[in-house]
């Protein structure tokens, strides 16, 4: 069995395409296919509220790009979901609609909670009997899930990304969200705290890190990482450092979020499974078509 998953999101938009190998009572992904394509949605929407004409045309041919690999792998069945921008865009509904007729490729628009729990499929696996706190930094949104062991008992989406780049003032006023919601649910909240990072960023901070060893840095780890990057210009970050520019440019505001966040929580390590909205689009893909719950599952070729 094959099977593809889109992620539009906010910064990039990815496409996916796994075979499914099963041992007995184990099922494994092993990666057929990974493009990830930097066209960046969230530039025209967080700053005119719409899909630009120039823009469209690039989304237009990226998709009918994916559509034809999606028929080339002859995939089982395929899943493709638009996060923050897309939801946000006046024109978002009609540039969906546009794509299905006329390319017969089918996206589903995601709220926050949604996209929370397409990501919970993901990093669930990663989880053992302890507290989590779960941070996805995207390009317009931020989730937030917590974890007592494998079940998750709050969640909450935050207009604030890696690409919408608040001014401080607005930064303030979402980071004071957070921390309101933190008095919330924290009361409940079985201590220590372990963040759990996923998006681009994390991912890109943690390779910097050069860990050997497991999937977990330190806070303080994490801060020395966002001073040492911010010491690079935006060409030396892509010269030096091997970032794209679409990273080079939102890396230091995203790690501004993951390292308040975990301050906000008193999480003093974060994990860094590796994984992603796409992942958990596939996990969720899986169980439709073949009918059956996950249990034990794992990457081969994991990008």
């Amino acid at each position: 069995m094959k099977l593809a998953a889109i992620d539009i999101g906010s910064n990039a938009i990815r496409l996916q395409v796994i075979r499914i190998i099963k041992e007995g009572t184990r099922i494994s992904f092993k990666n057929q296919e990974y493009i990830r394509f930097p066209l960046r949605l969230g530039h025209d929407v967080f700053s005119n509220g719409r899909i630009s004409d120039e823009t469209f045309v690039k989304f237009e041919k990226l998709m009918r790009t994916f559509k034809l690999l999606i028929e080339l792998y002859e995939v089982d069945g395929y899943i493709a979901r638009a996060t923050s921008a897309m939801r946000e865009a006046r024109n978002g509904k009609d540039a969906v609609q546009r794509i299905a007729t006329y390319f017969d490729l089918k996206i589903g628009i995601i709220s926050g909670k949604e996209e929370a729990e397409y990501l919970s499929k993901a990093i669930v696996p990663y989880l053992e009997d302890k507290t989590y706190i779960h941070i996805d930094v995207g390009g317009g949104s931020t989730e937030i899930n917590i974890y007592e062991g494998k079940e998750q008992i709050s969640s909450k989406s935050f207009k604030v990304g890696s690409v919408r780049q608040l001014e401080g003032r607005s930064r303030k006023v979402v980071f004071k969200g957070i921390s309101d919601w933190r008095e919330k649910v924290a009361p409940s909240l079985k201590a220590p705290v372990i963040a759990v990072g996923t998006g681009g960023n994390i991912n890109k901070l943690f390779n910097l890190s050069n860990q050997k060893y497991g999937r977990t840095i330190s806070l303080a780890e994490l801060q020395a990482l966002r001073a040492y990057v911010s010491e690079f210009t935006y060409e030396q970050r892509m010269n030096i450092l091997k970032m794209n520019p679409d990273r080079a440019d939102v890396i230091i505001p995203a790690s501004e979020i993951y390292t308040e966040v975990m301050r906000l929580f008193g999480a003093d390590y974060v994990l860094v499974p590796g994984v992603g909205l796409k992942d958990g689009l596939l996990y969720a893909l899986y169980e439709d078509v073949a009918q059956e719950r996950i249990e034990d599952i794992q990457f081969l070729g994991q990008f």
